[in-house]
């Protein structure tokens, strides 16, 4: 059974990725992960593929467990591993509730990591794995400090696993999009009032996922799906991070 499992599948660019994978050829069924079993029987409901239900918190032990029995279980070759879980929350670090840091490590760091491991035995030659970081992951960001430090993580572990896996013939990238105007996750980052001034240039869920699917089949290391996250990697590697780091601030204010 050939099939693609999305984590992070109820909303966002899981969701997004769910709706564009089912229309790729060679596929039988898309596995998809989140916590909220009711927004992914609606996924279900409106795939034209099967699609598996699996109602999981990837930061609770037990269900990571479950998500590995379950692989072991049907020994599936798994074409596509989209990594989109993740949160994040704006605002001066020292303002932020201990919960939320330690949410956001546990989901955007350990969790990823962990459903990547629990992938490995099912890659094949010509598997894709998608790993979604950030654009936050290029540098040190004031005012989102925490979520932009996972993102770093992510991003190194994702380089690092696309040369160990390419001698078996695994391409794995890294999606690095800017603000994504059409989704949940700037309402929630900011539901404390600590949310940026503005978030121009903004991209949509539908052009971030087709970009990043075509890098991915393309083979790229990382994949920048827009002008400003493209952009943002060239710069992050010219300018100093003491002068990158009053730049990002500054961004918050415009």
């Amino acid at each position: 059974m050939r099939i693609a499992l999305v984590t992070g599948a109820s909303s966002g660019l899981g969701r997004e990725f769910v709706r564009q994978l089912a229309h790729e050829p060679g596929l039988d069924e898309i596995w998809v992960v989140a916590r909220r079993r009711e927004r992914l029987e609606e996924l279900r409901a409106a795939c034209p593929l099967p699609v598996r239900v699996l109602a999981l918190d990837l930061t609770r032990p037990e269900c990571m467990d479950t998500l590995r029995r379950v692989l072991a279980e049907h020994k599936p070759n798994l074409r596509v591993l989209v990594n989109a879980a993740g949160m994040g929350r704006i605002g001066p670090t020292v303002d932020l509730p201990a919960r939320d840091i330690g949410a956001m490590i546990d989901l955007n760091c350990r969790a990823a990591a962990q459903v990547t491991d629990a992938a490995f035995p099912y890659l094949h030659p010509g598997s894709r794995v998608l790993e979604v970081c950030s654009t936050a992951a290029f540098q040190p960001m004031p005012g989102l400090n925490v979520y932009a430090a996972t993102k770093a993580f992510l991003l190194s572990y994702t380089q690092s696993l696309h040369y160990e896996l390419a001698p078996a013939g695994i391409r794995v990238t890294a999606v690095c999009p800017y603000w994504v105007k059409d989704t949940e996750f700037i309402g929630i980052a900011s539901a404390n009032g600590q949310g940026f001034r503005h978030y121009p240039l903004a991209s949509r869920s539908a052009d971030v996922v087709r970009r990043a699917l075509r890098d991915s089949a393309r083979n790229r290391r990382v994949s920048t799906p827009g002008l400003v996250c493209t952009v943002h990697r060239v710069a992050a590697k010219i300018l100093p991070t003491a002068a990158a780091l009053p730049a990002a601030d500054r961004m918050r204010k415009i």
